[in-house]
């Protein structure tokens, strides 16, 4: 097959311990899937039906990278989130084999531009440029499902410069990973190299340049990254 020019290369992640890498095809995101943060946001915490935003796969930042300020903007937030990655997927996935379809695991951050979120919110705009922008998701390297298993419980969180920002728990979700699965994959068809952004617990706050976050799930990994 030929081009009318070199197609951009392909978005990966790292799989611990291995040369090969994960493709990734688009990234799903949640929102407000802990109760303490809807709460944080003006939402409401209880059980109705999620909802979700994407990324471009373009956006991730691989382990360690920097992470350079955005354009446009006054107010990032940090977010940060267990991440799910599809090793098949289709339509209609049933719930209690949802977890089949996962590979592995990792940690991820959902930078936001908060103020442009709010303009959105206000005008009752898609939120693209608040969640979508370059480089807005840092993203650890993954780890097999067949080695940590499938985690429900365990700690989050996130430190600014040494300070914890964010903590909570995998089991304060409020949608449960094969719930989110299940309903995303009767919206989209879900395929191999899919990620899916889970979630961020309560803190969410600006960051500055020069600002170093770290952030973890427990048994699953950490991710690093320095505002530039």
């Amino acid at each position: 097959m030929s081009y009318v020019f070199d197609p951009s290369p392909v978005p990966t992640l790292g799989v611990e311990g291995e040369a090969a890498r994960f493709p990734v095809h688009r990234v799903y995101c949640v929102g407000r899937n802990y109760a303490e943060h809807a709460r944080e946001m003006g939402g409401d915490p209880n059980r109705e039906p999620p909802f979700f935003f994407m990324k471009p796969a373009d956006a991730l930042i691989q382990a360690g990278a920097d992470f350079p300020y955005p354009a446009q903007t006054k107010d990032v937030h940090h977010e940060i989130e267990f991440v799910a990655a599809l090793h098949s997927g289709g339509d209609n996935i049933d719930q209690a084999h949802a977890l089949d379809h996962v590979f592995g695991y990792g940690v991820g951050l959902d930078m936001t531009r908060r103020d442009l979120q709010a303009e959105a919110k206000k005008m009752g705009r898609p939120w693209d440029t608040a969640k979508g922008f370059d480089l807005s998701a840092p993203c650890s390297d993954l780890k097999r499902a067949s080695t940590i298993g499938h985690p429900d419980s365990g700690r989050i969180w996130l430190t600014v410069n040494g300070e914890t920002r964010q903590e909570g728990d995998l089991s304060d979700l409020i949608w449960s990973l094969p719930e989110m699965i299940a309903y995303l994959s009767t919206l989209f068809t879900l395929r191999a190299g899919d990620l899916i952004f889970t979630g961020t617990p309560a803190g969410v706050a600006a960051v500055q340049r020069g600002d170093v976050l770290e952030g973890g799930v427990a048994g699953v990994g950490t991710v690093r990254t320095r505002v530039v």
